[in-house]
């Protein structure tokens, strides 16, 4: 039944490769036992990260000359997919360091910079992670509070951020400041910061789900940031933000899709398994229209996605496309982890199944990165309203 291996359609013979080989590979280094283990732990899944890092999977949206692919987003967009239907927060975990964090310093960082960062996260051994929102700072990002004064070389950093995502386990953090408090958005500043320097405390968080990559809390105090680690050049924090939102929707869409996929995969087995009044449960009618709304649920965001996907690699700028899809993608996927809950009745809310760990961390999706009123608030914009 599996809709990862029977939607094929309008894919390239080098997309489907990357399906065929992904998906054993991570059965092999992070089976669903071990998933759990790491979970209940909230400990990161190092080894099936390097097992990305050494299939080279860490370089795909990256240059050639820094040892990366140069993919397309259509090639990315189905491996994260991919990486996904295996273990969502796996697929967030190389979301922070090769996108979130490793497109700052592509487009950002100076050729220095990318020679000493670039080549070492490919190989998966620099990790990322993105500082933006602060205890009074979230969607409206704008108003970051985080003051980076200038002194001599260098600038100072004193401040706090808070839900950093993979923070605990990053070399370096992009770090995004106040260098100009009057200036509103064109006061922002990017700094990619080494995550051991003198000043920095992460304190971890314990939240609802995604708890092998959980968030942080991160303090600086006084922090010492050379002007060369400048991203983005001085003030220009917010266009270096803004370039990102759409590709980060697309992120966040992909990972949603695949998460969906495993849902609906995950409850059929356990309904062609269940038997009740003498038959599976997969045969009630009440059970079957739910796999039917899941399965249109699934679909209909994956189409958005690899339209949105071509849009991308044809040059657009897809605004209003990338925000339908997140709210599409990530909405229908916290539907469906409920509805998986739902079939599997009392199984599904246990913790020896996966579903219960499906819906934690499917619950973020419209939340983290934009959330789903603001993503409407743009769409409606588009629209001229």
């Amino acid at each position: 039944m599996s809709i990862m291996n029977n939607t094929e359609f309008g894919l390239t013979e080098e997309q489907k490769m990357i399906r065929e080989s992904i998906l054993p590979m991570l059965a092999e280094v992070m089976p669903s036992n071990k998933i759990r283990e790491l979970d209940e732990a909230y400990e990161f899944p190092f080894e099936a990260y390097q097992a990305l890092a050494d299939g080279g999977w860490l370089g795909l949206p990256h240059e050639a000359e820094y040892g990366g692919a140069d993919a397309s987003w259509k090639d990315f967009t189905v491996f994260v997919e991919t990486v996904a239907y295996h273990n969502a927060q796996l697929a967030s975990a190389w979301l922070t360091t090769v996108m979130y964090g490793g497109m700052q310093v592509k487009h950002g960082g100076s050729e220095a910079l990318k020679q000493e960062i670039l080549p070492g996260l490919i190989k998966g051994d620099i990790r990322l992670a993105l500082c933006i929102t602060e205890p009074e700072t979230g969607s409206d990002v704008s108003s970051i509070k985080t003051p980076a004064k200038e002194d001599g070389d260098h600038y100072i950093i004193t401040g706090q951020k808070v839900y950093i995502t993979c923070a605990h386990v990053a070399d370096h953090l992009v770090v995004a400041t106040k260098t100009d408090p009057g200036a509103g958005h064109k006061g922002i500043t990017l700094f990619l910061v080494n995550a051991k320097s003198p000043g920095i405390t992460i304190r971890p968080l314990k939240g609802l789900g995604r708890k092998m990559i959980h968030t942080n809390e991160v303090y600086f105090d006084a922090v010492k940031v050379p002007k060369s680690r400048i991203l983005g050049g001085l003030n220009g924090g917010w266009k270096a933000l803004m370039r990102g939102l759409n590709f980060e929707r697309l992120s966040l869409a992909a990972a949603a899709c695949g998460n969906m996929a495993r849902i609906i995969d995950y409850a059929a087995q356990y309904a062609k398994d269940r038997t009740q009044f003498g038959e599976p449960i997969s045969k009630f009618q009440a059970i079957s229209h739910k796999f039917a709304d899941m399965q249109i649920m699934a679909e209909s965001s994956r189409s958005l996605l690899y339209r949105v996907a071509d849009m991308l690699d044809a040059g657009e700028n897809p605004t209003m496309h990338t925000s339908m899809l997140k709210v599409l993608a990530c909405e229908n996927n916290v539907r469906c982890a409920d509805m998986g809950i739902q079939i599997m009745g009392g199984a599904g809310y246990m913790n020896d199944h996966e579903m219960q760990m499906y819906f934690r961390d499917s619950r973020v999706g419209p939340i983290g990165g934009g959330t789903s009123e603001i993503m409407r608030s743009v769409i409606a914009k588009q629209m001229g309203l």
